[in-house]
């Protein structure tokens, strides 16, 4: 699954190490999408395992084959701070990587790819039909414990929550048992997670609305983050939301929709 970004690569060989699985054994890599933070270290596993094979959505791939226009849209929202976050990315070469299509069925270890856009538009998921298990990446969004609520990840450009409504109708149709959400561990609950997240996203665009119509929205992004740092402090200790939103401000995440419904005028959830 996801590795993360460069600078985690080490304790990932060493958290692997320590479960009896040595990185050399290591044959395929599933992407849920190619945000730095989920597929950054990505090149570098390949560099060092040749054999190893990468399957993402096919819209994805080119941004893994030549990083060089992500990385740059990611160093203008983190500026000085990029390199210590996501540290270098390499290229995957085009021999390594397995494109996922729509209506295909099979992926690496017996997993069926699920097409689930609205973080971003080639956003997947993993599904283990025989576990019940379901590797979410972004999909059912920021869940950072057992009983904390849950934080829509929606900055901008590529947020699209249209989509988004449907990926949370369509997991509720497939029903999986557990969910394994990017950096934040293996959560049960599903179905009350996707109701959670598609109440927290509809509210969220109706605020934005209101606040463009009213002329505040810039002062209301600022508020939102403090919010969102109440609301999460709430259930866990809050140098730790702080550490998470400072990194990925909840004011980006009120931007990402704002930026959707400025695009999208007119826009209704199932329209």
């Amino acid at each position: 699954m996801d590795p993360g970004p460069t600078p985690v690569l080490p304790r990932l060989k060493e958290t692997l190490s320590q479960v009896g699985i040595p990185m050399k054994e290591i044959q395929h890599v599933a992407l849920t999408h190619v945000h730095l933070d989920h597929a950054g270290a990505t090149g570098h596993i390949v560099r060092e395992h040749p054999h190893v094979e990468v399957h993402l959505h096919e819209d994805g791939a080119s941004h893994l084959a030549a990083p060089e226009r992500l990385v740059a849209s990611t160093r203008r929202t983190f500026l000085d701070h990029h390199d210590r976050l996501w540290g270098e990315v390499l290229p995957v070469p085009a021999d390594r990587i397995r494109p996922w299509r729509p209506g295909e069925a099979g992926g690496p270890w017996g997993l069926r790819g699920v097409h689930t856009p609205g973080h971003i538009g080639h956003h997947l998921a993993w599904l283990d039909e025989q576990d019940g298990l379901m590797f979410m990446g972004d999909s059912l969004g920021i869940v950072l414990g057992p009983e904390t609520p849950t934080h829509p990840p929606t900055p901008p450009p590529a947020v699209d929550l249209r989509a988004w409504f449907q990926t949370l109708d369509e997991i509720d149709v497939i029903g999986p048992e557990r969910a394994a959400v990017t950096h934040f561990g293996i959560h049960s609950r599903v179905r009350a997670r996707t109701g959670e997240l598609r109440d927290r996203l509809r509210s969220l665009a109706h605020r934005v609305e209101e606040a463009l119509a009213q002329g505040s929205a810039e002062d209301d992004a600022e508020a939102f983050d403090l919010e969102s740092r109440r609301l999460l402090g709430e259930t866990l200790p809050r140098e730790r939301i702080d550490a998470y939103l400072d990194v990925f401000s909840a004011a980006n995440d009120y931007r990402g929709v704002q930026r959707y419904v400025e695009r999208n005028p007119g826009w209704r959830e199932g329209s």
